[in-house]
């Protein structure tokens, strides 16, 4: 089996997702090329310990300079505060390494920018952006009677992440509560991409936006004890007028909220047609719910998808699918893409966030405006 030689930046959270789903390869049906670990680089001693399970990564570092100059790593997994994106993004890219990189790809847009710039300036590295929620094979579904016409004209689609850990009035501050890591975006940073990838691939083109925005908490404890200012938006709702490939205009409205009561982390996805409809959530993950028409009326009904994921695994298809395994095919996605493969999903592009960044600008300024504001 052919690998590429990883280095991850950044060993929290995500970073162990991704040496998980390396771990997972021989899941995966298809001889793709695998990911193997052999370094990890985290400011973090505990965060580096942890990757000492990973059979593979024999390199730790603390000093993500020090990963860029090994020859041994063909590419990198970067997982890091949005503040840190554009400068080690960049530097990762002028490396010579290839680059899976968190979300959403800079601070701003000016930072968005400049991971751009370096990715003009290396057009021989492959770069993408994560994004593992339309890896669920229910969502494929969608998307496959998207292509094949199944929808007809649009009416309209909404794409929501409603997340709920923030209910908790008692959780600490962290980062993603400063606006100088976070960024001005706030949940619209965080959150975004995660409703923006589906219907941006799908040709969906927002015109215009208009935004509203809720500080719902606006202190939290920091480590000492003391209450200080929460910075960032906790909830964002963007409705755009937009246009698809077809010519049809439709209301798409956007969803990303911190404090979702009710859920954990909830994806909804939903597109309206004339011919018909279909919706996904997070809540129902093996299954997805189009219309059926009889006559002038449509009834919902319920179809089980279960295991048959883009790339086909070993798991037999009557059984159920999860996160780790949207995040086992995301990175095969990647990995696939990277060694020239065609993939009829491929993962979020550089561009596609350039055009996300441009949105959520818009999105600030529709806000402090109070009004629509043109894409």
């Amino acid at each position: 089996m052919k690998q590429i030689r990883f280095g991850v930046i950044g060993c929290g959270l995500m970073g162990r997702e991704f040496a998980s789903a390396s771990m997972r390869w021989l899941h995966l049906k298809d001889a793709l090329p695998r990911p193997v670990i052999l370094a990890a680089c985290d400011t973090s001693e505990e965060n580096r310990e942890w990757f000492r399970r990973v059979p593979d990564t024999v390199f730790f570092y603390s000093d993500y300079h020090e990963l860029l100059q090994n020859p041994e790593i063909d590419a990198v997994y970067c997982a890091l505060p949005h503040n840190l994106h554009a400068r080690v993004y960049a530097d990762v890219i002028r490396a010579g390494k290839h680059l899976l990189g968190e979300k959403p790809f800079g601070l701003d847009l000016p930072a968005c920018e400049e991971i751009l710039q370096a990715v003009k300036e290396n057009p021989g590295v492959f770069v993408r952006c994560a994004s593992e929620f339309p890896y669920y094979p229910a969502v494929q579904q969608m998307i496959r009677w998207y292509r094949e016409g199944a929808f007809g004209q649009i009416i309209e689609a909404r794409f929501a992440i409603k997340h709920s850990s923030d209910m908790d009035l008692s959780k600490p501050i962290n980062w993603k509560r400063m606006r100088a890591v976070n960024g001005e975006y706030g949940c619209m940073g965080d959150l975004g991409i995660h409703t923006q990838h589906l219907p941006f691939r799908l040709g969906f083109q927002p015109q215009n936006v208009r935004s509203v925005l809720a500080n719902i908490v606006k202190t939290r404890l920091n480590a000492d004890g003391q209450p200080v200012p929460c910075e960032t938006w906790d909830n964002a709702l963007l409705l755009c007028e937009a246009k698809n490939d077809a010519g049809d205009a439709f209301p798409m409205q956007l969803e990303m909220k911190r404090m979702a009561p009710g859920c954990s982390n909830t994806v909804e996805y939903e597109i309206y047609g004339l011919n018909m409809s279909a919706r996904f959530t997070t809540d129902d993950p093996n299954a997805i719910s189009y219309t059926v028409s009889h006559g002038r009326e449509q009834g919902w009904t319920r179809l089980g998808v279960g295991q048959k994921p883009l790339f086909p695994v070993i798991t037999g298809s009557i059984f159920e699918f999860g996160f780790s395994d949207a995040i086992l095919q995301m990175f095969a996605a990647f990995t696939a893409e990277l060694s020239g493969e065609t993939v009829s999903f491929g993962c979020f592009t550089p561009q596609e966030a350039l055009q996300s960044h441009r949105m959520l600008t818009a999105a600030l300024r529709s806000y402090e405006r109070g009004e629509a504001v043109a894409l």
